[in-house]
């Protein structure tokens, strides 16, 4: 069975997606109606920005959004997935890839998230870090441990999860990590606690956009970062996206699910291969792959 996965934020680059504008008239026209729908030439900082460009927030998770909505549309008969996934915002991409949402409604709900979590990292100064080398059950007991707000917020694979929280209160856990046998605890260039209680008024905001839009059955099981299992509920899908953004990224359990209802073949949609390097890191036997049109 072929599982279908798309990236989260960090995946950009400078020429992301300008082989599919140049390629395909469908293509450009999405890249046009995204400029629309956003208010501002987010293809320009696609093809041309520089890297802190494109590490703002505003620009980072649209952009990640329409480079993989875009190449999934432009698979064409290709994209047959029998189940899909997506890494946070991914996750988003994934939705509207497989039909769940139209690329209006998910580049909406994409800039709107991305604008409330930027409002709730001015709120409070925030974190995350990657802890590696460590079993899960080890870092959650250290922060739980741990005074102030720091939880386990992504489990990407197999002795890499990253932590989340107050500033004071993950440092203070890098260090109690380090002296319980890490490899490396490393304070991650992020401006916010992504995927954890602070995120709480992001989820409010977002949660009043998501209630407003109309999700459609989509044509194949989602395994979300919240829950980990195939769901195909339209309203189970709007609750766990919703909370998507103050609970952990269940990605090494959603993939592990994954495998157990039957993905032998696994396929990254949009820039970068991150996902590739976790996935064969959680079963090495697995075949992986980069999508292309």
């Amino acid at each position: 069975m072929k599982a279908y996965v798309f990236p989260g934020q960090g995946a950009q680059f400078t020429g992301m997606g300008k082989d599919l504008y140049d390629q395909y008239e469908e293509a450009r026209e999405l890249f046009h109606k995204a400029n629309e729908i956003l208010g501002f030439d987010i293809s320009k900082i696609m093809f041309e920005g520089s890297a802190d460009e494109l590490k703002q927030t505003k620009v980072t998770q649209p952009a990640v959004f329409i480079h993989s909505v875009v190449l999934a549309k432009m698979m064409g008969d290709h994209f047959k997935p029998d189940m899909a996934a997506g890494h946070s915002l991914g996750e988003l991409s994934a939705l509207t890839a497989i039909g769940c949402l139209t690329f209006e409604d998910g580049l909406k709900i994409v800039s709107e998230r991305a604008m409330a979590m930027q409002e709730a990292c001015e709120i409070q100064e925030s974190t995350m870090a990657a802890i590696l080398g460590l079993e899960d059950d080890m870092v959650e007991k250290i922060c739980r441990e741990t005074d102030g707000v720091v939880v386990a917020a992504n489990y990407n694979c197999p002795g890499q999860l990253v932590i989340s929280g107050a500033v004071p209160a993950v440092e203070a856990a890098c260090e109690k990590l380090k002296l319980h046998g890490a490899k490396r605890a490393l304070v991650l260039p992020v401006g916010g606690a992504f995927h954890s209680p602070l995120m709480e008024p992001a989820r409010e905001r977002l949660a009043r956009v998501i209630e407003k839009t109309e999700f459609k059955n989509p044509i194949c099981p989602i395994y979300q970062n919240v829950s980990t299992f195939a769901v195909r509920d339209t309203d189970t899908i709007k609750t766990n996206l919703i909370y998507q953004l103050t609970a952990p990224v269940k990605w090494t359990q959603s993939i592990q699910e994954m495998i157990k209802d039957g993905a032998t073949e696994f396929i990254e949609v949009g820039p970068g291969r991150a996902l590739q390097g976790m996935i064969k890191k959680i079963d090495r036997s697995l075949d992986v792959g980069q999508a292309s049109a």
